[in-house]
């Protein structure tokens, strides 16, 4: 398998608060990889120092074998990246904020049209492009984002909290679109979500960070040993392993320590 995102002891602190801690993590190429944590565990800082956006502390990130902050030109151009509150340029049209982000990644005009055309009646945005974008609703300015960053056809997709805002149908469509990129087109995505559901349906492979420290990686399978429950929901095991108990406490000690 190809590594295509490769985390190698990445840290970032706030003075002597250490908010992710050492994380190594190789994600392949192809891969849905779900990052999972509690909130303020660490999930959104990684993936900013994973895009260029928060300094590490220390260790690396890299993209398709590029060193996000040695190289960050090019490595943005490998990877697209949909935050989970979108930050739009609210005063232009859909469709001109489309084509503003294609004139970014230099995409043909007709790869833009067919691209765009494909998307936009995907999630059911046709008629809605020529509106200013300062007339969404968030659910909309998540589908226009979503657009946007597949338009230029990256190799890495990262996705925060992606089906916030979205309806029943536009999370089931996001799903589905998600999982035949994989699988046909070779994309590789990494999200984080709330809803351990999606997550446990949708994705190859899942870690589980709590307090900055990774706990478990792996298949739903190989957490399962790793939890010692064989036929536990992902629910389950990730409540399991991120309680905050004696007995969970002496596992995550003995982790740190064997990390280092």
């Amino acid at each position: 398998m190809e590594p295509i995102i490769k985390l190698n002891q990445l840290t970032k602190r706030y003075g002597a608060k250490t908010v992710v801690d050492a994380l190594s993590l190789t994600v392949y190429k192809g891969e849905l990889f779900c990052f999972l944590g509690p909130n303020g565990s660490g999930k959104t800082t990684t993936i900013k120092m994973m895009c260029g956006l928060l300094k590490p502390s220390n260790g690396t990130a890299e993209i398709v074998s590029v060193d996000v902050w040695k190289d960050p030109l090019a490595a943005k151009k490998k990877f697209a990246y949909v935050p989970d509150q979108p930050n739009l340029y609210e005063k232009l049209t859909g469709e001109e904020y489309l084509r503003f982000i294609a004139s970014i990644f230099e995409v043909d005009d007709h790869s833009f049209t067919e691209r765009k055309e494909k998307y936009i009646n995907l999630f059911e945005l046709t008629g809605r492009t020529d509106e200013l974008i300062e007339s969404y609703s968030h659910g909309m300015r998540q589908k226009i984002n979503l657009c946007a960053a597949l338009i230029h056809k990256p190799d890495v997709l990262f996705l925060d909290e992606p089906t916030v805002g979205l309806d029943p149908k536009g999370a089931r469509t996001l799903k589905n679109l998600l999982r035949q990129l994989c699988d046909e087109e070779g994309l590789t995505v990494f999200m984080t979500t709330h809803i351990l559901e999606i997550a446990e349906q949708m994705c190859d492979r899942v870690a589980i960070l709590s307090q900055g420290n990774l706990l478990a990686s792996g298949t739903m399978d190989e957490l399962r040993q790793q939890g010692g429950q064989k036929d536990s929901s992902l629910e389950e095991l990730f409540l399991s392993l991120t309680s905050t108990d004696e007995k969970t406490n002496s596992v995550v000690n003995e982790l740190k320590g064997e990390d280092k």
